[in-house]
C-alpha cells in the first residue's frame, strides 16, 4: 500500500503532485486517478479542482516540472567547466540517463503520459529550453568540423536525444542490465563515440 502523504501549511498544490509522482513510478502517467492521488495527499477528490483542471492538468504541471529539471540538469552538465566542446557535448548526454534515473516520475510524464508539448504554453517553453541546451552543444561540437561537412545541429542533438531515450527506455528502466549485458552508460558513451567518429571529430581506433 502506498504510504499517505499529507500536506502542510495549506500547500495542496505541492501535496498533490507529489502524490502523484509517487503513483506515476508506482503505475504509470495512465495508471492512476484524480481521487488515488487525492487520497494519497490526504484530501478530498473535489480539492484536487482548486489547483487543476483535471488528471491531464496535473500531468502537464508535472511534465512542465520535470523539463525544467531536466534543462537544470543539462545546462549545468554543459558550463561546469568542460575541458573541450567533446566533453561538454558527451555530459550533456549522461545527463539524460541521470535525470531519468532520478527522476522517474516526472521523466514517465514528460515521455510517456501523450501529451503534446503544444498544449501548454509553460511546457512548450520548458521542453525548448531543454532542447535549446543540447543544441547548444553540438553546435559548440559541430564547429570543429569544415562548412560542407557540417550537419545541423538540430540534426546532431536530436540523434543524440533518440539515442539517449532508447538506451533509457531498453536498458535503464526496472533492473539495469538485465536485457544487456553492458551498463547503460557504457551503451550511451560508446553510441556517442560511434556516432562522432562516423563525423571524422573522432579518430579511428587504432
Amino acid at each position: 500500500m502506498p504510504k499517505k502523504r499529507g500536506y502542510h501549511h495549506g500547500n495542496l498544490r505541492e501535496a498533490l503532485i507529489d502524490a502523484a509522482l509517487g503513483l506515476i513510478e508506482q503505475k504509470g502517467p495512465q495508471g492512476f486517478s484524480l481521487s488515488e492521488a487525492a487520497k494519497d495527499a490526504g484530501v478530498t477528490p473535489a480539492a484536487v479542482y482548486r489547483h487543476f483542471q483535471g488528471r491531464e492538468d496535473l500531468l502537464t504541471e508535472i511534465a512542465r516540472q520535470g523539463f525544467e529539471i531536466f534543462a537544470d540538469l543539462m545546462e549545468y552538465a554543459f558550463d561546469k567547466g568542460q575541458p573541450s566542446a567533446l566533453a561538454s557535448f558527451e555530459a550533456t548526454g549522461r545527463a539524460y540517463l541521470a535525470f531519468a534515473r532520478k527522476y522517474p516520475g516526472h521523466y514517465q510524464a514528460m515521455f510517456e503520459a501523450g501529451l503534446s508539448l503544444q498544449s501548454d504554453p509553460q511546457l512548450a517553453k520548458a521542453a525548448e529550453r531543454a532542447t535549446g541546451i543540447l543544441e547548444q552543444a553540438a553546435e559548440r561540437l559541430m564547429a570543429q568540423l569544415p562548412a560542407d561537412r557540417r550537419p545541423p545541429p538540430q540534426m546532431v542533438s536530436a540523434h543524440i536525444w533518440a539515442m539517449s531515450h532508447g538506451v533509457v527506455e531498453l536498458y535503464a528502466r526496472g533492473a539495469p542490465g538485465s536485457r544487456a549485458p553492458f551498463p547503460a552508460d557504457d551503451l550511451l558513451e560508446t553510441g556517442i563515440g560511434i556516432y562522432l567518429r562516423g563525423l571524422g571529430l573522432l579518430p579511428p581506433d587504432s
